[in-house]
């Protein structure tokens, strides 16, 4: 007996039509109008969307970062996104500088062990290559090991940071073993500098943190970035790219590169400076994150370039701080923990502002959310509804009105970047490897029932 997913219109990036889905153990086996259902369980979808379970890219759960360390763990974090519609993460191992790739692999699937509740991979945040290269030789064990992309930090010296010739030589391995290389495109080096003197000009205030990492900042690190993928050949990612500037650095490359993607995250959509961000308070703190919220005029043009194809994902960049963290930067807008909480929302808030206001349409929000992800990262048996593929899948009510609330979220910060935003649109039932896991809203499935995946190096889906 399997389950049988009846009445419901399936909605796949390819196009939308009235169909059953029937899922036998832990795969999809069948997708077909009228499925006979007499020796099935039924599950009716009237009325709502059925569509493959969300994927989130970009996450930092239980990560240590500004003195403290991010509040959802992988037990809290992958039960508010399953809430939300996300059936898989992709979580970032970070490499200490004086370490091996391998002992980051080991910390962070330590941290997921017993505590995932939906299946996750990683990527690898490179920061040292060792005396003799070393970490370039690991590279391939990585793969081996199904970890296939490796994060590379144009930002955050001293911490994170590598230099231009480091990022190079990594480009250069993974362009020779079919690895993604996702960056964080911001000239960290002259942020610090643009930093210490607003500190020393007595700007402290958490609203200072977005005036001191410029556009240009970030426009710059882009170009740069995905020039340097061209000149080894080496498929590349533009993480949470976040306004007009970096997005035309962005597109002048793709006319000549073909192998530069990039993202973008919810909150650059419906977030701004003049609305989050005025100085008016300190509780301006929970909207310091990295790249900072732009300027309003920012948001159509991203719109348009998940749109028209430009950008390809949509992520979260999902790193909680609660308010008592936050407020290790009181007096200190750079020590301010960089981050904020958004696992649980990414479907809502893309749904509510993208699909029902017209910018998107629901095929295209499902291969920004899930398809396209899935392609991109070599995840072959997520992000489609075909036969075979695992039976993550996600039932969607577009008519329920829901208010977003820290009262009620699943994320561990007691405070909603959306506080009290209503929107239309919200998942009804989740299943994951055939599971129920959510039902009616509620997380019903098991804590540490979660996988690790291990996804093929296919270049970005170029290989």
């Amino acid at each position: 007996m399997g389950i049988l997913i009846q009445n419901g219109t399936v909605v796949t990036a390819e196009g939308s039509r009235r169909s059953d889905v029937l899922i036998e153990g832990e795969r999809i086996a069948k997708v077909a109008p009228r499925i006979d259902g007499s020796e099935h369980r039924i599950v009716d979808a009237e009325g709502l969307l059925v569509m493959p379970g969300g994927i989130d890219v970009h996450t930092h759960l239980d990560m240590p970062f500004g003195g403290t360390v991010s509040a959802d763990d992988y037990r809290t974090g992958t039960i508010a996104a399953a809430v939300g519609g996300t059936t898989s993460v992709i979580d970032f191992a970070l490499q200490s500088r004086g370490h091996t790739l391998g002992e980051a692999l080991e910390t962070w699937l330590a941290k997921s062990r017993d505590k995932a509740c939906i299946d996750y991979s990683l990527h690898m945040a490179i920061t040292d290559l060792g005396p003799n290269g070393e970490s370039l030789d690991e590279m391939e064990a990585m793969v081996a090991a199904g970890v296939t992309s490796f994060k590379l930090f144009m930002a955050y010296p001293n911490v994170l940071m590598i230099d231009d010739g480091l990022m190079f030589r990594v480009m250069q391995k993974a362009a020779a073993i079919d690895a993604l290389c996702c960056i964080h495109a911001e000239n960290g080096a002259a942020i610090d500098v643009v930093v210490a003197q607003m500190l020393a000009e007595g700007k402290t205030a958490p609203h200072f943190h977005a005036h001191s990492r410029s556009a240009k900042a970030e426009a710059e690190a882009t170009h740069r970035a995905i020039a340097l993928a061209e000149m080894t050949g080496c498929a590349v990612y533009i993480v949470h790219l976040s306004n007009e500037e970096a997005l035309r650095e962005l597109k002048h490359a793709q006319r000549h590169y073909h192998r530069a993607l990039a993202e973008t995250c919810t909150q650059y959509l419906v977030l701004s400076i003049e609305d989050q961000m005025p100085g008016e308070s300190w509780n301006e703190s929970k909207f310091v994150f990295t790249p900072p919220l732009r300027k309003k005029k920012n948001q159509e043009p991203l719109w348009r370039a998940l749109d028209d194809g430009t950008l390809s994902v949509v992520s979260t960049d999902h790193c909680p701080f609660t308010t008592e963290q936050k407020a290790l930067g009181r007096d200190d807008f750079s020590k301010i923990p960089n981050g904020g909480p958004g696992i649980e929302n990414r479907l809502q808030i893309l749904w509510h502002f993208g699909v029902n206001s017209g910018r998107i349409s629901p095929e295209r929000f499902v291969e920004l959310t899930s398809t396209a992800p899935a392609h991109i990262f070599g995840m072959t048996q997520k992000g489609e509804l075909k036969p075979g593929k695992d039976a993550d899948i996600l039932l969607w009510d577009p008519k329920q009105r829901y208010t977003i609330q820290a009262a009620t979220q699943c994320m561990a910060t007691d405070y909603n970047m959306f506080e009290g935003w209503t929107v239309q649109g919200n998942a009804r039932h989740v299943f994951s490897r055939g599971e129920l896991v959510v039902e009616d809203g509620e997380w019903i499935g098991e804590t540490g029932r979660g996988r690790f995946i291990a996804r093929s190096a296919n270049a970005g889906g170029f290989a």
